[in-house]
């Protein structure tokens, strides 16, 4: 008999741990009928808003809901641009806007058109996992560089040098404002110096912006506003509460527009059609949509005011987005181990650091404030119990 085919290597990246924990928790919950609080994970406990959920029953019953344009229909293109516009004062053409199935298909797309195979991509350490497995996955490398709170947890030109001289070329840098896991915002100024320094050595500068409309207090800047060559990415799942509806947005120069519509058509045919016909409806629905952030602003200062009651007194500075890091080495040296046991004798699910950070996460957890604010005191009120 034959051997079997081997695997691709891209196959073996590694598990997007977060999802792990997130089916243990459901497998929890089914099984035994165990109430888990679900931190792991970063998902709105809200439905999109009404005006979104109208707009998409409208479509389904209307439209043929076929194949659209590659880059995406250019009503929702033109809808994304003006966006821009009243949210930041910028005039951007809809022919940069990109519609994507969801910001995980925007990252394949972009990275497949700005790196050939090999190329080196600067991104933060601790940061979102799935960007160093996508690259991988692409066959591209990604060079990890630990940040801390010396530089408030974000990339710096210096930092990026140094990694330079350490590692070969740089061809490229990631960055994502405010950034998951430390939910951490980098002033405009710092974001507009690191994007010129890009330009300045010929470096792609992809700037991740999912997570703009959820901040606390802090200044929200979009590298377009410092940069014509910048490559904004974002996405309707998180303020916009559209996590499964996988609709997601580029924002490139126009020299790019060809291949990236080249590659759309042949590894997506077309982003969800009924997803589209909905997304523009969800720019009018802010007021629904502030009163979500409302309730994550609260969900977070509980969780800053009783969490060091249970021994969590360390975080990074939670400018934005729903997420706390929190450092646990008072608790623990094995935040995988720690995690595994706080879901199972607790069920209290959340995402060890290792998840972001392959060096130090060891050290650190992320706890989601996506969900409702009785949830969040009940773990708060089991985690007082367990650590007492």
């Amino acid at each position: 008999m034959a051997d079997a085919p081997e695997v691709s290597r891209r196959s073996g990246v590694a598990p997007f741990i977060a999802m792990d924990v997130m089916r243990d928790a459901t497998a929890l919950e089914g099984a035994g009928g165990q109430r888990i609080m679900h931190l792991e994970v970063g998902q709105p406990s809200t439905q999109a808003p009404q005006a979104v959920r109208d707009a998409a029953a409208r479509a389904l019953e209307v439209d043929r809901l076929g194949y659209t344009d590659a880059l995406g229909l250019l009503s929702l293109r033109q809808r994304i641009a003006r966006h821009y516009g009243e949210r930041h004062g910028l005039d951007i053409a809809p022919e940069r806007v990109v519609v994507t199935a969801g910001s995980s298909g925007g990252f394949i797309l972009a990275l497949l058109a700005c790196f050939d195979a090999g190329a080196r991509v600067a991104i933060s350490e601790p940061g979102y996992p799935a960007y160093r497995n996508i690259l991988l996955a692409l066959g591209l490398t990604p060079v990890g560089i630990p940040v801390g709170p010396e530089t408030r947890w974000s990339l710096t030109p210096e930092l990026i040098d140094e990694a330079e001289r350490r590692h070969g070329r740089i061809d490229g840098v990631l960055v994502a404002s405010p950034a998951n896991p430390t939910g951490t915002m980098m002033t405009p100024a710092a974001l507009a110096e690191l994007s010129s320094a890009c330009a300045a050595q010929r470096r792609w500068f992809i700037s991740d912006e999912i997570y703009h409309g959820i901040v606390f207090g802090a200044e929200t800047a979009t590298a377009l506003s410092s940069s014509a060559d910048a490559i904004v990415v974002n996405s309707f799942s998180k303020y916009y509460c559209m996590t499964g509806w996988r609709l997601g947005w580029l924002v490139v120069p126009e020299r790019l527009m060809r291949p990236l519509e080249r590659l759309a058509q042949n590894l997506f045919i077309a982003p969800s059609s009924v997803a589209q016909a909905a997304g523009a409806a969800a720019f009018d629905a802010t007021q629904e949509l502030d009163a979500n952030v409302a309730r994550y602003a609260a969900n977070r200062e509980l969780l800053l005011t009783e969490l060091p009651k249970a021994g969590f007194d360390s975080f990074a500075p939670a400018d934005g987005a729903f997420y706390l890091y929190a450092d646990v080495r008072k608790l623990t040296n094995d935040s995988a181990e720690f995690c595994h046991r706080m879901l199972h004798e607790v069920g209290v699910a959340a995402t060890p650091g290792l998840d972001f950070d392959p060096e130090r996460g060891r050290q650190s957890i992320r706890m989601s404030f996506a969900g409702s604010t009785a949830d969040m005191q009940e773990a708060v009120e089991r985690l007082k119990r367990w650590l007492a």
